[in-house]
């Protein structure tokens, strides 16, 4: 296992269509692996494939739910499908690894049901609901090429957006080495 690099925005890579995995192997298994390990690292509760930068249908969650239901367990995920949105929805505060610091809150689905392969090549559905549920929306919309930010009105976006590549160019040009003229 390693922890693997995360790619930021406006990095093209979030934007492209994730590529259908053919065979659950030994590959795939490692990508799991290293995702649930970067996501750790991070503390993130959900991680997809491009988000370190591999073009593949495949995605980890861990969102850790209230007292009541107890709490989830590391779920790896080869080729989701939402299968059934619930009509009910709920407007909640979402941040995403690849936009670190934009938090913003967006209306989903109450309850999913997600149908994909396991790590072992098994056929999976899970039902799920709050937390969990939109996690899987939010990491499957990546394998879409869709972002978070892509659910809020254009002037919020804008001004979120406006805000974090200015904090990310003084990030960088703090780590510049000094230039002599």
């Amino acid at each position: 296992m390693a922890v693997r690099a995360l790619v930021y925005y406006p990095d093209d890579r979030l934007r492209k269509v994730g590529r259908k995995v053919q065979r659950v192997d030994d590959e795939v298994r490692r990508l799991l692996s290293d995702m649930a390990e970067t996501m750790y690292a991070f503390r993130g509760i959900g991680l997809a494939a491009p988000q370190v930068g591999v073009n593949r249908r495949v995605i980890v969650v861990h969102a850790v739910q209230d007292e009541e239901r107890g709490s989830s367990s590391l779920i790896g995920m080869v080729n989701p499908e939402i299968i059934e949105k619930s009509p009910e929805q709920e407007m909640a505060e979402e941040g995403c690894m690849s936009i670190p610091g934009v938090h913003a809150d967006v209306l989903r689905s109450q309850r999913v049901v997600v149908e994909g392969l396991d790590a072992d090549g098994n056929r999976v559905r899970i039902e799920t609901d709050g937390l969990e549920a939109r996690v899987f929306l939010h990491e499957i919309d990546h394998l879409n090429g869709v972002l978070f930010i892509d659910y809020l009105d254009s002037l919020t976006r804008d001004v979120l957006l406006k805000k974090y590549l200015e904090d990310t160019s003084r990030q960088v040009e703090s780590k510049a080495p000094d230039q002599e003229a």
